[in-house]
């Protein structure tokens, strides 16, 4: 039976129409439903056992990125939501979906505290909004959406990613092997802070964080934009170099392996 996945969309989100079709392509079975809706019945979530916070820029980012709608959530659907996160099932938050986690308080939900909010995507360093391919490393080996990925070439298109919190929560994250991502070079060394490697003057170069249990990811970067091999930067070149070796270009983009390893989780 494929998995259920539900992209929420309302208030500013926009990118739930490619985050539908990645987990489809994947072979889940995707439902794009307005948060209103899933106010007004909040039992529908027990028909899902996937659960998206797409990018964005809900209510224009005016209150702080993701503040808005997280409230609104809090406001209505918080002990369902919460309930959600703490069964077998997966939630995933890209771009703005990570701002909403954050202010949500289920990553990095410290000692299974969830619900209590510990980390902020602030103002990225520069000051200015960044659209640009980076390069992530995987840095967890409980995280579930990471499976099997050693490094992405994936976008990133955002004002507030700058990862922040105190440093005992950030040393906390660590020892639980909760960073999922980190900012790095093109050759896989780290980042170390330095732009453009690090768009946006995160700490410790976190792209990318988990809760404790693996099964929540909230990550800046969004791994639904690279689903084919001509969504990349620089594919053509990419493919002239391999057809010099006598090799095709792969079809599908490696931003795909995140949403194939959700379903794989339900279908194994």
């Amino acid at each position: 039976m494929k998995p259920k996945a539900l992209i929420i969309t309302g208030y500013g989100i926009n990118c739930e129409e490619e985050t539908a079709q990645v987990f489809d392509s994947q072979g889940a079975e995707a439902k794009i439903m307005h948060l209103g809706d899933i106010i007004k019945n909040p039992a529908c979530l027990n028909d899902f056992q996937i659960l998206a916070f797409p990018g964005g820029f809900s209510y224009g980012d005016d209150t702080g990125s993701g503040n808005a709608i997280a409230n609104k959530i809090k406001n209505n659907i918080n002990d369902e939501l919460l309930r959600f996160a703490q069964e077998d099932k997966l939630i995933i938050g890209i771009c703005n979906g990570f701002q909403m986690l954050a202010n949500l308080g289920l990553v990095p939900a410290i000692n299974n505290a969830y619900g209590e909010r510990r980390v902020a995507l602030m103002h990225n360093a520069q000051a200015r909004y960044e659209c640009r391919w980076i390069h992530v490393k995987t840095s967890s080996d409980k995280c579930i959406w990471t499976r099997n990925i050693d490094s992405l070439h994936i976008p990133i298109a955002h004002g507030e990613g700058n990862f922040y919190t105190d440093e005992e929560t950030l040393k906390q994250i660590e020892a639980n092997d909760q960073i999922a991502f980190r900012y790095t070079k093109e050759d896989g060394s780290p980042a170390n802070g330095e732009f453009p490697h690090n768009p946006n003057g995160s700490l410790q170069d976190v792209a990318a964080i988990c809760d404790p249990s693996g099964r929540i990811l909230g990550m800046m970067p969004h791994p639904e934009r690279f689903h084919c091999a001509t969504n990349e930067c620089g594919w053509t070149l990419k493919r002239q170099k391999l057809l010099r070796e006598g090799k095709d270009l792969q079809q599908e983009g490696d931003g795909l392996k995140l949403f194939k390893n959700a379903v794989t989780y339900f279908t194994s």
